[in-house]
């Protein structure tokens, strides 16, 4: 279903399901009460990596998108849900329902001698998965872990997915790696190679979910699961299988301003955002299309990364199937989003082709039960390098390069920045929630802001869970989320504000209002309600209310454990 079929009002049907099909009676207690005898809802949170705020159809992009499209038109779409603007602190982030520094992930997987900055999950954060298992759940995993600086296949394995509550695991622990090829690939404890010669990352992660849910059915099927799907798609390297890429050849040739006027035209047409946002101006790096070089390349670029999306798509497509098939999609809570905004990281896509073209290598080929451990292989299995550097056509195993900063600018329409920075493009992702035995809203939008840590808060509520004050004899730092349910049903979300920090950049925001930091620049102001995309700075009008929002910045950020950037390491005492 293409992205143009949508309006304000709701959604042309995709897949031949008429709406009435999708909604049942119910209600929280009964869903609450249900939890506690060990028969809440399944829970499902699907997450992609590195995709923008418009990338999917119904959020107004062209990408081809029907499955999601689906669950958003049985359920509700959040317009203002918010991440942390990278990836291993949104991870910590919502599996714990803690802000990332209190996780002990403030940064990346670095430790930096601060409690807020180990690179690892700490002992005074629980994740959903152990909350769940107490409530009596299965828990499964497929996906990217990226909470640990601990990946090699020795270990140690304390903060492996099976040693932080997950009965079962498929995925990686490290952050990024090939689709053909990922480094640290691992079932439960073990590391793996790939099982055949046309593994591709992305439809492993959606056919091993669809795997746990058929066992959990043939297993424990009285039980209720949760189940965490973590997907790399479309994080770099640009790598696509053929047939996915052959459908967007093309779609691209109008260029990137174009595709944002387009996206930004239909996502006014939604209600995704309103038309008295202006559409923030092109990134000053990228040259207008007219005037762009290589076009062939970036358009190739592009329609592998929207082939990546394509895919994983096709994937929550089988997942959803396969609940049906087991009788158990009525009754499960799915949750659809993104770790941070587009990226405009250039990886691998500047300066000289290499490997030298003009000078042939000979590499060794892998061994066939050789571990991959590096992030960028040098090598494919079979033998081929691995290349990098400014006109590489990307897609295939042989290359290793990002889709760029222009096209990041079209994935964050209308919004400024990207991953890394916690002005509204790097932090704002789709929110879908689909649950027909309770959400009856179908296709409706919700405007209430929600965080991440929020996540936790509604498992949590929706299980008849309890979160514990200590956990394995720690004492375990109390949930800063709340819950969504009152969302579902388009009531307010009451909360004091919503935080963040990442690599200095900074931001509060307290109802309308938006204090926010690019580091190492001062602070701006925004009114949310008028002027989303950040484009009218109110802060030389308004000294009172900066004052107010810096002093609970600041009353957070201690409390949090955020430290300075550049974080420097403590002084070993003497």
């Amino acid at each position: 279903m293409s992205a143009e079929s949508y309006t304000r009002r709701g959604f042309l049907k995709v897949m031949g399901l008429g709406a009435a099909s999708l909604a049942m009676p119910g209600c929280l207690g009964a869903a609450q009460r249900r939890g506690r005898r060990g028969k809440g809802p399944n829970i499902i949170v699907m997450m992609a990596d590195d995709m923008g705020f418009s990338d999917i159809g119904c959020y107004g992009g062209e990408i081809q998108t029907p499955n999601l499209n689906e669950l958003a038109e049985g359920g509700v779409r959040f317009t203002q849900f918010y991440n942390t603007a990278r990836c291993c602190p949104t991870r910590a982030s919502l599996m714990t329902g803690l802000y990332q520094h209190q996780a002990g992930v403030g940064h990346m997987m670095g430790d930096y001698g601060h409690d807020g900055y180990r690179g690892d999950l700490n002992n005074r954060c629980v994740t959903i998965a152990e909350v769940l298992k107490i409530a009596g759940y299965r828990t499964y995993m497929s996906g990217k872990w990226h909470v640990t600086k601990s990946t090699k296949p020795e270990g140690p394995k304390h903060n492996w997915p099976c040693q932080q509550g997950f009965d079962r695991f498929f995925g990686t622990i490290h952050g990024a790696g090939s689709f053909y090829d990922p480094n640290s690939l691992t079932r439960d404890n073990t590391q793996i190679v790939p099982d055949s010669d046309d593994f591709y990352y992305t439809d492993a992660i959606s056919d091993n979910a669809v795997k746990f849910i058929s066992d959990h059915k043939k297993e424990h099927g009285r039980k209720p699961f949760f189940m965490y799907v973590a997907y790399t798609a479309p994080h770099w390297p640009m790598h696509a299988k053929p047939e996915d890429v052959a459908r967007y050849k093309g779609r691209y040739a109008q260029g990137w301003d174009a595709m944002r006027a387009e996206r930004h035209k239909r996502m006014i047409e939604m209600g995704i955002v309103e038309s008295k946002w202006k559409i923030t101006p092109r990134d000053q790096a990228a040259p207008p299309w007219t005037e762009a070089r290589d076009k062939e390349w970036f358009e190739r670029r592009m329609e592998v990364y929207a082939a990546m999306v394509d895919c994983l798509d096709q994937g929550v497509g089988r997942i959803v199937a396969e609940l049906k098939r087991t009788g158990k999609f009525d009754n499960t809570l799915i949750f659809f989003l993104a770790d941070n905004g587009g990226c405009a990281e250039e990886y691998g896509s500047r300066g000289a082709v290499k490997p030298d073209p003009s000078k042939p290598v000979v590499l060794k080929p892998m061994g066939r039960n050789e571990l991959q451990t590096r992030m960028q292989p040098a090598v494919t299995r079979d033998g081929r390098p691995v290349r990098t550097g400014y006109g590489v056509m990307p897609g295939p195993a042989d290359t290793y390069i990002a889709y760029g900063r222009p096209w990041a600018n079209t994935s964050n329409t209308p919004f400024r920045l990207y991953k890394h920075w916690v002005h509204e493009g790097g932090i704002s992702t789709p929110l879908i929630a689909h649950w027909p035995a309770r959400i009856m809203a179908q296709g409706e939008l919700r405007h209430q802001s929600g965080h991440l840590i929020d996540i936790m808060a509604t498992c949590v509520g929706v299980a008849g869970a309890k979160y514990p004050s200590q956990y394995k004899g720690n004492k375990i730092i109390p949930m800063e989320g709340r819950s969504l349910v009152p969302a579902f049903d388009n009531k307010t979300i009451e909360r004091e504000a919503i935080y963040w920090e990442h690599e200095g950049n900074r931001a509060v925001r307290k109802g309308k209002w938006k204090l926010v930091s690019r580091h190492p620049g001062g602070w701006e102001l925004y009114d949310m309600e008028a002027d989303r995309t950040e484009l009218n700075n109110l802060a030389g009008e308004n000294p009172q209310k900066i004052a107010e929002l810096k002093a609970m910045y600041e009353t957070w950020a201690k409390r949090a454990g955020v430290q300075p950037w550049p974080v420097k390491r403590p002084k070993k005492k003497k």
